[in-house]
């Protein structure tokens, strides 16, 4: 009962694995395990700096932005800088003209009114009629400016002269005025230009004390005429102010150095980058949310095609994830140390991963793993830069990565792993010189000697681990790598040294087999080493009644025609069987074991069968005569039996010929597709076409005709003689 209840469990556990819901929590596992390592190296650092206190260390600035308040500085100094504007006013010499005229013109009028007498001055005494009143009435005519700068006797003068003489007044004063007033005058200019009426004045003919008088008058009209033009001022400043370039924080600027005294500004800019925002910022999580998602689909369209074995669809993409997920670790941890030893961050044994996946998994999927563990590298090893992503570390994984992949060959074996390792490096070392040498900085030969040798360690750990840890994957998940498959190909091996010794014509048999199994495997896109190693083991359970077949049968009378055909049926069926069982113990993966139980089927011995039916009066049920299977499970199972077959029809032709070699071929392959043996397995008719010609073309290699020589030609005449 409890041994039912295990098989339960485990039928159970086997459905879940392979559901297309673990298929997605994988996925999901990647994504995870990538948030989690780098999630740490994109939160922005936070710094406890206060005013007026002085900075522990150097503090540069993680991103690039507008210094606002110095950028208003400056702009402010801009305008500043601009000269007011000012615009001449044309009409101003008009208008001042204007104004003397009038005044003269009211001086006129007060000149016209005599003295009034006795019995007059009390019916108008509201018009000015002595001298003292026309001054009065003068002032209160006349606009202020003018009117505090004209003196009495001026006015007085001017009202007491003759008509003829202010009518040359008149002419002299605008004459003078609008001499000076076409110059731009300034408020500041005014009392300057005032003066250079004077001269204008007195080169007249006037009277000295009319000259005076006018003097007087014109110099109080002059005024400014160049005025302040405030729009053209500001047009002028704000254009100064968009010219001015803004002042930006740099990306990696330092803003204090160490020591340094933190005043306002400095705090403004440590303010203005994020150092001192306390305030929760979603922009580096959305960033690093958005960064995963695109890794993980381009992963995803890589590995959805991906299959472990028919009964453990998702074993590939669980060992995927696991080896993924070691080799992210790694980096975290590497990253984290650098922290204490900067130097140790290029021994990060990086190639491990993917040295790891070519071999468990494929190169495609490696290719693509190295690639996505530069872009987390270069963001796990941001800590020295200002930088989100430290592209100089992503280049040295990247290179490190693709040099294990390049390296490792297609063919596995132990001591290319160990190859690998010393060109991986080779390799690591040859980069790091190049960052070193292209950043132009100032070594020493003790800096660059230890990071050269962290880079060198870094390929010899991870050849080492590589070997350390294939083991426990292959007996953990039951794989069969290249490398497992070479060992299993060596002559030495006590199977198939059993085989060479006690079946020599099996053994030979089983070579040319494994090689027209590989050669047509690869022509589909098969796994050919597998096809050969499992050609080397299909037939091993011949070994148990060597004699029994016929290809060990050298001068020895055969067997079978002493015994029925029932029982030599029953030794022939046996020795599939016979065979996954001594491969069995001695615990021969399971693909090979499945190839030598699956060579035949189900098909029918039709030789003993038929002597059989000779041999009875009675129907013989045909089923009895065949192998009870399995049938093929997979392509190359289907391929090795039809190699088999081909191999010992081929071999009892007496003058095999390629058109001769075609027809059986065809034949041996067309039996088989109608007898159903290929229903259990993925080969399509148009593989069985390629594997049909490629066979041919190998076994005519294999019996192609030799060139007689002289000699042979010689002999063959005098032993016909």
């Amino acid at each position: 009962m409890s041994l039912q209840y295990l098989q339960m469990l485990k039928k159970k556990w086997n459905e879940i694995e392979n559901s297309k819901i673990s298929r997605f929590l994988l996925y999901l596992a990647l994504a995870i395990v990538m948030i989690s390592m780098m999630l740490s190296n994109v939160i922005p650092n936070k710094l406890d700096v206060k005013l007026y206190t002085f900075a522990e260390e150097d503090i540069q600035s993680p991103i690039e932005i507008v210094n606002e308040k110095e950028t208003l500085r400056k702009k402010d100094k801009a305008a500043e800088a601009i000269e007011d504007q000012y615009r001449f006013n044309e009409n101003k010499v008009l208008n001042q003209i204007i104004t003397v005229e009038d005044l003269f013109a009211t001086i006129e009028e007060l000149q016209t009114v005599k003295e009034p007498k006795t019995e007059e001055k009390k019916d108008k005494a509201e018009s000015p009629k002595t001298i003292e009143e026309k001054i009065d009435h003068f002032r209160n005519t006349v606009p202020d400016t003018i009117e505090s700068e004209v003196t009495d006797d001026s006015i007085h003068t001017l009202i007491v002269a003759s008509p003829s003489e202010r009518s040359f007044a008149l002419e002299v004063a605008t004459s003078a005025i609008k001499t000076v007033m076409n110059q731009h005058i300034t408020v500041s200019q005014i009392e300057e230009k005032k003066k250079e009426v004077e001269p204008l004045i007195a080169s007249s003919n006037l009277p000295s004390r009319i000259k005076t008088a006018l003097i007087d008058l014109s110099s109080s009209a002059i005024t400014s005429n160049y005025i302040f033009d405030a729009e053209a001022t500001k047009k002028l400043q704000e254009e100064a102010m968009n010219n001015v370039e803004p002042v930006f924080i740099r990306e990696g600027q330092i803003l204090v150095k160490k020591g340094q005294f933190i005043n306002k500004d400095v705090l403004y800019q440590l303010e203005v980058v994020g150092l001192l925002d306390d305030n929760f910022s979603p922009y580096p999580y959305f960033g690093l949310g958005t960064l995963v998602v695109l890794m993980s689909a381009f992963m995803i369209y890589f590995l959805k095609d991906l299959k472990g074995k028919e009964e453990q669809e998702n074993t590939g993409l669980i060992i995927y994830v696991l080896l993924f997920s070691l080799t992210l670790v790694l980096l975290k941890v590497t990253s984290l140390l650098s922290g204490y030893y900067p130097g140790i961050t290029f021994i990060v044994p990086v190639a491990l991963g993917t040295m790891m996946i070519k071999m468990l998994i494929n190169e495609q999927i490696a290719i693509v793993s190295s690639i996505v563990f530069a872009i987390c590298g270069s963001l796990l090893f941001n800590e020295s830069t200002t930088s989100p992503f430290n592209f100089t570390f992503g280049t040295y994984i990247l290179f490190s990565s693709l040099a294990g992949i390049v390296f490792l060959g297609k063919r596995n074996v132990k001591g290319k792993i160990l190859k690998t390792g010393i060109w991986v490096a080779l390799i690591n070392a040859s980069v790091v010189f190049v960052i070193l040498a292209l950043s132009n900085g100032q070594y020493n030969l003790w800096n660059v000697s230890s990071q050269v040798a962290f880079a060198l360690l870094s390929g010899f750990i991870s050849a080492v681990l590589s070997l350390g840890l294939l083991p426990f994957f292959e007996a953990g998940f039951g794989i069969l790598t290249s490398m497992k498959l070479i060992e299993l190909s060596n002559p030495n091996h006590p199977l198939l040294r059993k085989l060479l010794m006690e079946t020599p014509g099996t053994y030979h048999h089983s070579v040319v087999v494994a090689n027209l199994s590989e050669a047509a495997c690869e022509a589909v896109g098969a796994n050919g080493l597998l096809a050969r190693v499992g050609s080397y083991y299909h037939d091993l359970g011949k070994t148990k009644r060597p004699h029994f077949f016929i290809e060990n049968q050298m001068n020895i009378e055969n067997p079978h025609d002493k015994i029925s055909p029932q029982l030599s049926k029953t030794i022939i069926i046996a020795h599939p069987y016979d065979g996954a069982e001594m491969l069995k113990e001695y615990h021969i993966p399971k693909e090979i074991i499945g190839i030598a139980e699956q060579h035949h089927g189900t098909t029918l011995l039709k030789y003993f069968y038929h002597r059989a039916m000779k041999q009875s009066d009675k129907s013989i049920a045909e089923s009895d005569f065949r192998y009870p299977g399995p049938k093929a499970q997979s392509r190359e199972s289907a391929i090795v039996g039809i190699a088999d077959a081909v191999e010992a029809a081929v071999r009892s032709m007496s003058k095999p010929t390629p058109i001769k070699i075609e027809t059986l071929v065809r034949k041996i392959i067309a039996d088989r597709l109608d007898d159903g043996q290929f229903n259990e397995c993925s080969i399509t008719l148009m593989e069985l076409e390629t594997v049909t010609k490629t066979i041919c073309e190998t076994l005519q290699g294999m019996f192609h005709s030799r060139i007689e020589y002289p000699e042979e030609i010689q002999k063959k005449k005098v032993s016909q003689a």
